[in-house]
């Protein structure tokens, strides 16, 4: 689970300096974050929706989103994010709103893959 309210940096970077891809899974939060006033005011300044700006956000740090919906107007919404790009300023705001936001089973908030032998 991979979103501006999950960040793992930590993770993203070891991933980073062998190659890895990471996999943004549940890159929308499961909509709980969707009416966040920052991830907001970044999709209005774009014209697009929340759920654009995170799997955007996903992309533009190298991440590979897997937005998830079983309606056709929101996966082909989820897929049309290549017309727009999200400015220095959008992203840091984006960045900071990590909370520790697990949406998933509780339990892998507490597990370190860093640290796994």
């Amino acid at each position: 689970e991979l979103h501006p309210f999950l960040r793992k940096d930590d993770i993203a970077a070891f991933c980073s300096e062998r190659s890895i891809a990471v996999i943004a899974y549940s890159p929308l939060a499961r909509a709980l974050r969707l009416n966040h006033a920052v991830l907001a005011g970044v999709a209005e300044a774009h014209g697009v929706s929340p759920a654009q700006v995170l799997v955007r956000w996903s992309m533009q740090h190298g991440y590979v989103p897997l937005p998830k919906s079983v309606r056709a107007e929101r996966i082909a919404q989820n897929a049309d994010v290549f017309h727009f790009e999200l400015r220095q300023a959008d992203m840091a705001a984006l960045d900071a709103l990590d909370e520790r936001l697990f949406t998933e089973w509780e339990e892998w908030g507490k597990l370190d893959p860093t640290t796994v032998p």
